[in-house]
C-alpha cells in the first residue's frame, strides 16, 4: 500500500538532508535506502512513476511508501489517499544496505561542513569507542561530514550507546539506514 504526503511536510528537511518539495518526484520509505530510485505502479490503473527515496516513512502498519503530491497525482491516487502498488527497485546508492535487509541504527553525535572538525570529534570519541567513524553526505549542493557510532542491530542497543555518550555534552541523534 502506498499513501502520499504533502502540505504538512512541504519545506521541511528530509532524512536525506534536502528540503522536501511536494512538487518533486520523491517518496518516503523505510524499505529502501535513502537515495534509491524506484518505480511505483498503481495496480488499479496501471499508471507508473519513478521517484527518489529522500525520506523515512510511512510509519503506519501495512504501508510501504509515501509518495510526494506530484507522484501521487501522476499515478492517479491523490483523491483516494492510498493505493495498492508494486514497487520495483531501479537503483540504490553504492555501499547502502541490501533491500530487505534489516535496518541498522547509528548514534550520530555531530554533523559538520568542515571535515577537520568531524575528524577532531571522531578522534576524541575513538578513545572511548571503537566504532566511531565519519560519513560523508552530499545534499542540497553541500557536503556534510557526520560523526557516527555503530551500526547497531537494535534501537535499544543504539539508545544505550546514546545514553552513555551523552556525558560528552554533544547533541545525540539516533538514525536508521
Amino acid at each position: 500500500m502506498a499513501s502520499w504526503y504533502g502540505p504538512g511536510f512541504h519545506g521541511h528537511k528530509t532524512s536525506a538532508g534536502s528540503i522536501y518539495d511536494q512538487k518533486e518526484l520523491t517518496a518516503a520509505s523505510i524499505a529502501f535506502p535513502l537515495g534509491s530510485r524506484v518505480m511505483v505502479t498503481n495496480l488499479d490503473n496501471g499508471l507508473s512513476v519513478e521517484v527518489t527515496i529522500t525520506d523515512r516513512g510511512p510509519f503506519l502498519k501495512g504501508r510501504k511508501i509515501d509518495l510526494s503530491e506530484k507522484a501521487a497525482r501522476i499515478i492517479g491516487m491523490l483523491n483516494h489517499g492510498t493505493a495498492r502498488v508494486r514497487i520495483s527497485l531501479i537503483s540504490k546508492p553504492a555501499g547502502s544496505r541490501e533491500v530487505g535487509a534489516p535496518l541498522r541504527y547509528f548514534v550520530q553525535v555531530g554533523s559538520f561542513s568542515e571535515q577537520r572538525n568531524a575528524e577532531q570529534l571522531r578522534s576524541k570519541l575513538a578513545a572511548y569507542y571503537a566504532d566511531v567513524h565519519v560519513d560523508r553526505l552530499d545534499a542540497d549542493h553541500r557536503r556534510y561530514y557526520r560523526v557516527r557510532m555503530g551500526a547497531f542491530a537494535t534501537r535499544s542497543a543504539a539508545e544505550a550507546r546514546a545514553s552513555d555518550s551523552a556525558r560528552f555534552g554533544l547533541p545525540v541523534v539516533i538514525v536508521t539506514e
